[in-house]
């Protein structure tokens, strides 16, 4: 296991030596419970830790390892669950192993992985798998091999739309965080701005046309004109033709959806063309990177994006906040909302093993659809963790933060809002 270089205030000192005491042991997670008592439980992180989208997958994975910490150790001035207690009660405190796959960001690699992580590492559960393309072909082989399927980061629509038995994400679906920023323009229309029309800029891949589709849905429901719809290559060296063609549409918002090197180049490009929509609405993914900041500097403020979680709702949540220091000092970065997906599915995952008292796949799956969360016994802004027949959490939320001056800044509901928004999104 991995040491903490940073006592946390909320963690007492014992629980840190307690849980430093361990040895290391694959993926940071922890090795075989105290004495021998019992086998560990193997479980398997598959996300994209090569390729154009690995600093957003390997934050993914060291928001799974903190969790894994927690419930291997004894933080009992920690409120979530399985944290007071060494590893599972409900398995003779057995520890949580974390192997990890590497899916490249390649749908046929992320399959293949499945079937490694099954039959030669002997898993008895998968997490993942970050790009919503990559879930899909990732989660279909789990469903074929019988193997429950967490995910806490792809937030495809289309997903849970499969009449899957095995899989289940925790986090927010594009239909939730659409309803969530259209209802922030409706609050920006009410309070006197226009708010009419939207373009959809989007990679040209299964979360960008997935999403795309649910917002113009969701457009149309409420009242708002959809003037264009605009692909781009994920690939793409160059976004001038696309950006020009959204120009060109003239809508009062533009909402995006792109990993980091398209949200990255699209904010160039933005600037090399001096072309600003009043506002623009971002489906999290790349403008969650902390890369996408600190790639963009001044350029990136202004962005608006929709989040799962948000460091400065964290601070309203005692345990919340604890572990977002804990993952600082940890990683000597913020914790993002990618990380806390992360955490949370690791969580969830943890409590229906427990529950089901067995590492028997068919056992964890029924102990997943009967799963119950407490709000308050997460670190999101949510109302809970409960799967519905599709294996989609009802009580994933979501809010929407803007960048300003290089931070993060929770803008809607209102009722978690920090600052007033930046209207239009470059200040004039």
């Amino acid at each position: 296991m991995r040491k903490f270089t940073v006592l946390v205030a909320a963690v007492t000192a014992a629980a840190i030596l307690s849980s430093c005491g361990e040895d290391s042991s694959s993926g940071g997670a922890g090795g075989s419970a105290e004495g021998g008592a019992a086998e560990d439980v193997r479980i398997a992180g598959l996300w994209p830790l090569s390729g154009a989208n690995a600093t957003q997958g390997t934050d993914v994975l060291h928001g799974a390892e903190l969790a894994v910490e927690i419930i291997n150790g004894e933080y009992p001035d920690l409120e979530l669950p399985l944290a007071a207690e060494a590893g599972l009660p409900g398995l003779d405190g057995a520890q949580l192993e974390l192997i990890t796959g590497d899916t490249q960001g390649d749908p046929e690699v992320g399959a293949s992985e499945v079937d490694r992580l099954v039959t030669s590492e002997g898993v008895v559960s998968i997490l993942g798998s970050y790009q919503s393309g990559v879930t899909l072909t990732a989660s279909q082989r789990a469903e074929r091999l019988g193997i429950p399927f967490v995910n806490g980061a792809s937030s495809s629509v289309a997903l849970t739309d499969r009449g899957f038995e095995w899989f289940f994400r925790t986090g927010p679906n594009d239909e939730t965080f659409a309803r969530t920023m259209f209802e922030y323009l409706q609050s920006m229309r009410d309070a006197g701005q226009e708010v009419e029309t939207i373009s959809v800029f989007h990679s040209n891949d299964q979360f960008g046309n997935d999403g795309a589709a649910v917002t113009a849905e969701v457009a149309e429901e409420l009242g708002f004109e959809v003037v264009g719809d605009v692909p781009f290559d994920p690939a793409a060296a160059d976004l001038t033709s696309q950006v020009t063609q959204v120009r060109s549409q003239d809508p009062d918002v533009m909402f995006v959806l792109a990993y980091t090197d398209g949200a990255i180049k699209l904010m160039q490009t933005l600037d090399q063309l001096d072309y600003y929509p009043a506002a623009l609405l971002a489906y999290g993914s790349g403008f969650a990177d902390p890369a996408f900041v600190t790639g963009l500097g001044d350029l990136a403020n202004g962005a608006s994006s929709r989040a799962a979680w948000s460091a400065e709702i964290a601070q309203q949540r005692p345990a919340a906040a604890t572990v977002a220091e804990m993952f600082e000092a940890e990683y000597d970065a913020p914790m993002t909302e990618n990380s806390a997906r992360s955490f949370t599915a690791v969580l969830a995952l943890a409590q229906a093993i427990d529950a089901a008292g067995s590492t028997e796949p068919g056992a964890i799956r029924d102990a997943l659809r009967e799963l119950d969360v407490p709000a308050e016994e997460t670190i999101m802004p949510w109302t809970g963790i409960s799967f519905d027949d599709t294996g989609q959490n009802t009580g994933a939320r979501g809010v929407v933060e803007q960048l300003v001056d290089g931070e993060y800044r929770v803008i809607f509901p209102e009722e978690f809002a920090t600052v007033e928004p930046t209207w239009p999104m470059n200040g004039q």
